[in-house]
C-alpha cells in the first residue's frame, strides 16, 4: 500500500516537476547530473524562500529609512523650536536683568532717601526738644516779669495816693523840693513801662516759638509719612521674595537678629524725656519708624546670606532645567537636581549669597566642584568648572569672583551645573532666584 502510494505522489511531482538531466560536458567526456522531481521541489522552495526573505528584509529597510529619515526632520523640528524657545527665554532673562537692574537702583536710592530722612527726623526731634526747653524758660522769665509787673504796679499806685497826702509834710519835714519826687516817681513810671515791654516781647517770642513748633511738627509729619510709604515700599517686597522661597519671614528675622545682637547707633530708640514722663505721639511713631528701620536692615543682610543673585554674569543661555530628564549619555530618565548654564569656556562665575567654602575640588561626575555652605541651612554647588578660585574655610561674599566655567567631569559640553540645597536636600535653584529678580 505504501508503495502504491509513493507511486502515485511521484506520479504527481512528474508532471509539475519532471525528471531533468544537466549536461557537463569537458573535451574528452560528457557527464550528466540528474534532477530528480524532489530535487527539484527542494531547489524551488529554498529559491522562493530566499526571494521572499529577500524582498521582506527590503521592505523592512525602506521603512525603517523612511520612518529614520521622518524622525530625523522631526527631531530637527523640535531642536529649532527648543533653540527658538531658549533664545526667547534669553532675551526675557535679560529684559529680567535689566529690569532687576533698574529696582537695585531705585532701592538702593530708597535707601539713601531713608537715611537722609531718619538723619533729619533725628535732628528735628533734637531741636524739638531744645525749642521745649527754651521755651519753658521763656515762660518761666514771663512770668516772673509779669509778677514784677504786678508788684511795680501796686507800688505806683500806693506812691501816687500817698504823694498828694505826704508831699507837703515832706517837703516841710525833710526840705526835699518837690521836682526831685516828681524825678523819682518818673523813674518808677519808667521802670513800669520797660517791664510791661519786656512782658509784651515775651509774649511776642511766645507766640513766634509757637508758630515755630506747630511748623516743625507739621515738617515732622510730613517726614513721618514719607519715611513710612518708603519703608512700606521696601519691605513688602522683601517680605515677598522670601515667602517665595519658602523661608519664613518671622523666623529668618530672628536667626539673623541673634546673630547680629548688638545694640547702639542711630537705630536706638527714641528716649529724650528725663522727667520720666511718658513719650509724645511723635516720639512712639519715631520709635516704630526705627523698629522698622531696623527691620529693613535685617531683610537686607538676610538677602545677602541666601542664593538670590545669578552665579553667571553676561550672556549665557539655560540649557537644562530642575527636575527629571532623558540622559543624553544613557538615554535613560534621571533626576538634575539643579539648573545649567552654558556659556563660553572660562566665563566668570560668582556666589549667589554670603557663606563660607566648605569643598573646593575634583568629585566624581561633578568635576572640579565648589560646595558653598550659607546661611538659613543652604548649601550651593557649582559644578563642570575649568578653574577654582577659592579655598576650604575661605569666607565669600555675594557677587564674589569664585571659579570659571568649564567642561570637567560628566558632561557633554562647556556649562556650569549649579544645585541649591535646603538641609542636604536639593531644591530647585529657579525658586530663588526668580524671587530674586522679583525685588532686585
Amino acid at each position: 500500500m505504501r508503495t502504491g502510494l509513493a507511486i502515485k505522489v511521484h506520479g504527481l511531482l512528474e508532471r509539475s516537476f519532471p525528471e531533468r538531466r544537466v549536461f557537463l560536458k569537458s573535451d574528452t567526456d560528457t557527464r550528466f547530473i540528474r534532477l530528480r522531481p524532489g530535487t527539484q521541489i527542494a531547489i524551488f522552495t529554498g529559491g522562493a524562500l530566499v526571494l521572499g526573505w529577500s524582498i521582506l528584509a527590503t521592505a523592512v529597510l525602506l521603512m525603517d529609512s523612511i520612518g529614520a529619515g521622518n524622525f530625523r526632520d522631526q527631531a530637527k523640528r523640535n531642536q529649532a523650536t527648543y533653540e527658538a524657545r531658549l533664545d526667547a527665554l534669553a532675551d526675557e532673562r535679560d529684559r529680567r536683568a535689566a529690569e532687576a537692574q533698574a529696582a537695585q537702583t531705585r532701592f538702593n536710592a530708597a535707601l539713601d532717601q531713608i537715611s537722609q530722612m531718619q538723619s533729619e527726623l533725628l535732628g528735628s526731634e533734637t531741636r524739638r526738644a531744645e525749642l521745649e526747653t527754651g521755651l519753658e524758660v521763656v515762660q518761666t522769665t514771663l512770668r516772673r516779669a509779669m509778677a514784677e509787673r504786678e508788684a511795680a504796679r501796686v507800688a505806683l499806685a500806693d506812691l501816687q495816693r500817698s504823694e498828694t497826702r505826704d508831699t507837703q509834710q515832706v517837703t516841710a519835714d525833710s526840705g526835699v523840693p518837690v521836682d526831685v519826687l516828681a524825678d523819682a516817681l518818673e523813674n518808677t513810671a519808667a521802670e513800669r513801662d520797660r517791664i510791661v515791654a519786656d512782658a509784651q516781647d515775651a509774649l511776642r517770642r511766645v507766640d513766634d516759638l509757637t508758630l515755630e513748633i506747630a511748623l516743625m511738627e507739621e515738617n515732622n509729619d510730613q517726614i513721618f509719612r514719607q519715611l513710612e510709604e518708603a519703608l512700606t515700599v521696601s519691605v513688602e517686597p522683601l517680605d515677598k521674595m522670601f515667602r517665595a522661597a519658602g523661608m519664613p519671614p518671622k523666623q529668618m528675622l530672628d536667626q539673623v537678629r541673634r546673630g547680629y545682637s548688638g545694640q547702639g547707633g542711630p537705630l536706638t530708640p527714641l528716649s529724650f524725656s528725663s522727667r520720666g514722663e511718658e513719650l509724645s505721639p511723635d516720639f512712639l511713631r519715631a520709635n516704630r519708624i526705627l523698629e522698622q528701620l531696623d527691620t529693613l536692615n535685617l531683610y537686607r543682610i538676610a538677602a545677602e546670606k541666601a542664593p538670590f543673585a545669578m552665579p553667571v554674569a553676561g550672556n549665557f543661555r539655560f540649557t537644562s532645567e530642575y527636575g527629571f530628564r532623558r540622559d543624553p549619555k544613557t538615554g535613560g530618565r534621571r533626576m538634575h537636581r539643579g539648573v545649567d548654564f552654558a556659556a563660553p569656556a572660562g566665563t566668570d562665575l560668582f556666589a549667589t549669597a554670603d557663606g563660607v567654602v566648605t569643598y573646593a575640588g575634583w568629585q566624581s561626575g561633578y568635576g572640579r566642584l565648589i560646595k558653598i555652605e550659607h546661611a538659613f541651612g543652604v548649601e550651593t554647588r557649582f559644578a563642570h568648572l575649568s578653574k577654582i578660585r577659592v579655598k576650604v574655610g575661605q569666607r565669600v561674599s555675594r557677587g564674589e569672583h569664585i571659579g570659571d566655567m568649564g567642561a570637567s567631569g560628566r558632561v557633554t559640553g562647556v556649562h556650569l551645573h549649579y544645585e541649591v540645597r535646603v538641609g542636604g536636600k536639593a531644591v530647585n535653584p529657579m525658586i530663588y532666584i526668580k524671587a530674586g529678580q522679583d525685588v532686585f
